[in-house]
């Protein structure tokens, strides 16, 4: 097993309503689960490669909730990856050097039956996970934009949070608001739903923990 560690930002949204039920062992909202996530590393390596500032992510669809299988994915790096560093990117994102089901890269890859050619483009990202805010444009696939959740009657901003110790992809994820679009093999429109914010550390054996339990 080739040792690998990442420290990403993270900016997901899907189909689901705010707080997303798959983060609580629940049925999607609609049935179906459909999401855009967009991850850029701050710091990795996979064995001898260096990752730090790769962007990568994918388009997801799955027809049911997620582990009841049958989903389809279209991954896509940063066109400025390096060969190594695309190599990287892609055996990390379908579970290779992974222990069984420590990392959602790992668990999603076993409820995967289609996973189209990866497309490699220039990626725009800018994120801030504890202002619930960011947004980031893959060329030619995708595009997306979060902001926080906004109080019905008063328009304030409100804050909340996902607190998962024992997860599979993060600690804590901000919740806000997202919408997105998508061309290609997956076509997504989603507007003012699920938006996940997170910082994601991980390594061959899971997420590697920052604080007590």
């Amino acid at each position: 097993m080739t040792p690998r560690e990442i420290r990403t930002i993270e900016f997901a949204n899907c189909n689901c309503d705010y707080g997303c039920p798959c983060q609580f062992n629940a049925p999607p909202t609609y049935g179906n689960c459909e999401a855009v996530v967009c991850n850029e590393i701050t710091q990795g390596h996979y064995g001898d490669v260096k990752l730090d500032g790769v962007r990568f992510g994918g388009v997801f669809s799955w027809p049911g909730a997620i582990h009841e299988g049958d989903g389809k994915v279209q991954p896509f790096v940063d066109e400025s990856a390096t060969d190594a560093q695309r190599d990287a990117i892609l055996k990390i994102m379908s579970g290779q050097d992974t222990d069984p089901m420590a990392t959602v890269f790992a668990v999603f890859a076993t409820t995967i039956v289609e996973v189209y050619d990866p497309i490699f483009a220039p990626i725009e990202f800018d994120v801030d996970v504890e202002a619930r805010r960011g947004k980031f444009v893959v060329t030619g696939v995708a595009e997306a934009v979060g902001e926080p959740i906004k109080n019905p009657i008063t328009g304030a901003e409100h804050r909340a949070r996902i607190d998962i110790p024992y997860g599979f992809e993060y600690e804590i994820a901000e919740v806000g608001s997202g919408s997105s679009t998508s061309q290609g093999k997956i076509e997504l429109k989603l507007e003012n739903s699920y938006g996940q914010f997170a910082h994601l550390h991980l390594n061959n054996h899971g997420v590697v923990k920052h604080r007590a339990v």
